[in-house]
């Protein structure tokens, strides 16, 4: 044992070429997220560009996150069998390609295809990139250096993506947001040989039927909830709410049961473990939900260019920048239960704040986000370390994997649930004027797009119908997350409080557990 932990003490620290690999991993990784938030603001063109209809447009932006959330436990299985370095090859590739074919989409149909392929695509590329990172940085510190940089990468990117957005619909159409991608995807192409390949010949079959039961419990899911906020609680949207949480269960029953599981269950025997999941899986479902809601509510209550709205949506996306980068310095002192704890608090404050802003409020709104940006930043910068300091050291690479599924599914959780939060909430605040469309009653877009074939008077009284139904569902939006934070709060510090600071550690409780151990 002593033997391992002179090893591990002279680990060999990473040099220029492994910190240039790693500028490389981070790209991908912020076009991934990235791509779930870059058509908030594209929506209401491509929407009236390809006659998409609510529940169209929903699944124009759902669908890409919860594809890559169900496949990303599957593509970390496949790069374990044929090499990651050759697993981002492919997925590098295959985006690129999917991106430059969701451009030109000419159908709702089209565009919801291209991004159910992105979102497979993507689902090779962040798992290769955390195990790659393992592999590359040795030295505990850098580890944890490195951890950072990916996870500030990925949440800017979610963050940034109404602002990139927005500057490209500013001057092209709606299809540059994703012609962005395929120059990202040749970078990280031809960085490849910086990159070490790695494959684990332990790593296990691939479980098909797992695979299958993993989508066949998430889809029904998203498709039950979409219908719910469509045709109210019918018979149908039950069914297929009951039906997913049944393949879920059999799909979790599987995975007890298998020698090499999609998802390796016995790590969430430790409650910390469980915690930093969850953390990040909801705050990751409230950041985007909220950032629809707010992204739309600049542009059609508002009435913002979209590049305007984008400049306006920068400012909270640098606010949570400075606090993710804040947070390693605060948790090498303070304990990770007060640090993600405290930032669930001020979450919590940024909402309630947001329930009181009304039509003309830009500037309380933007500062309100970056309250509650403020306080998410914690989790990008802390939740994947905590995740690793409470599961064995051989799991870490999983551990870190399946913070990022969690993630992912979080993410594409919040635009639906949320986002159908705040349409129904507009449909039942909504009193259509006499002699507007029905469809103005579907979604403000709709209210948007109807007005303008309206005489001045009926389109005027229809705006500010529309407008303050949707400021009533982005406060009943605020109240939720609200609530949801604060649970977050009281989940961190319950769960958490035995967590030491981690002083550019990324194993400091497996180290206090084997301290004993070696002095005995």
């Amino acid at each position: 044992m002593r033997s391992e932990d002179v090893t591990h003490d002279v680990a060999p620290r990473a040099g220029r070429k492994e910190w240039m690999g790693l500028a490389a991993l981070a790209l991908p990784t912020m076009l991934v997220s990235l791509d779930i938030s870059v058509l908030f603001l594209a929506l209401p063109h491509l929407s009236v560009d390809l006659g998409a209809n609510a529940t169209q447009q929903l699944w124009i932006t759902d669908i890409y996150g919860f594809m890559t959330a169900g496949f990303l436990v599957t593509m970390g299985s496949l790069g374990d069998r044929i090499g990651r370095r050759r697993l981002l090859l492919v997925g590098g590739a295959a985006f690129g390609l999917v991106s430059l074919v969701a451009a030109m989409s000419t159908s709702p149909e089209m565009l919801i295809v291209c991004r159910a392929l992105l979102g497979i695509a993507g689902a090779t590329l962040l798992p290769s990139t955390l195990s790659l990172i393992g592999v590359m940085f040795r030295d505990p510190k850098q580890f944890g250096q490195a951890m950072a940089v990916w996870g500030t990468a990925f949440m800017v990117g979610i963050a940034l993506g109404p602002a990139v957005g927005g500057a490209l619909l500013e001057r092209f159409w709606w299809g540059s947001v994703f012609v962005m991608g395929v120059p990202v995807m040749v970078l990280l192409i031809v960085a490849l040989p910086l990159l070490p390949e790695f494959r684990d010949p332990g790593g296990g079959r691939l479980d098909l039927l797992s695979v299958v039961l993993s989508l066949g419990a998430i889809l029904p899911l998203i498709y039950g909830l979409k219908a719910v906020a469509r045709d109210g609680w019918a018979a149908g949207p039950l069914v297929a709410i009951a039906g997913g949480l049944v393949v879920g269960l059999v799909f979790v029953r599987r995975q007890r049961v298998l020698e090499h599981p999609l998802f390796d269950l016995r790590l969430f025997r430790h409650r910390a473990f469980t915690a930093a999941v969850v953390i990040g899986m909801l705050c990751g479902s409230l950041q985007t939900g909220t950032g629809l809601e707010v992204a739309l509510f600049l542009q059609t209550v508002e009435g913002l260019s979209p590049l305007v709205a984008g400049l306006w949506l920068l400012i909270p996306s640098l606010v949570l920048i400075v606090s993710i980068n804040l947070t390693p310095r605060v948790a090498a002192k303070v304990r990770p239960a007060y640090v993600l704890g405290g930032g669930m608090l001020v979450a919590v404050l940024g909402q309630l704040l947001i329930t009181q802003v009304a039509v003309g409020g830009v500037i309380l709104l933007v500062v309100f986000l970056s309250v509650c940006y403020f306080g998410v930043g914690p989790v990008g910068g802390l939740v994947n370390q905590v995740a690793m300091a409470s599961s064995p050291p051989e799991k870490a690479g999983s551990a870190a994997s399946m913070v990022a599924t969690g993630g992912e599914f979080g993410v594409a959780l919040g635009i639906a649930t949320l986002g159908t939060l705040g349409t129904a909430v507009y449909r039942s605040e909504l009193v259509l004027p006499a002699g507007a469309p029905a469809v103005a009653g579907d979604s403000i877009n709709g209210a948007v797009g109807a007005a303008a074939g309206l005489p001045a008077g009926q389109a005027a009284e229809l705006l500010d119908a529309a407008r303050a139904a949707f400021t009533t569902g982005l406060h009943a939006v605020g109240a939720v997350n609200a609530i949801l934070f604060a649970g977050l709060a009281v989940l961190a510090f319950t769960q958490l409080r035995h967590l030491a600071p981690f002083a550019g550690h990324h194993h400091p409780e497996p180290e206090q557990e084997q301290e004993p151990a070696l002095t005995g």
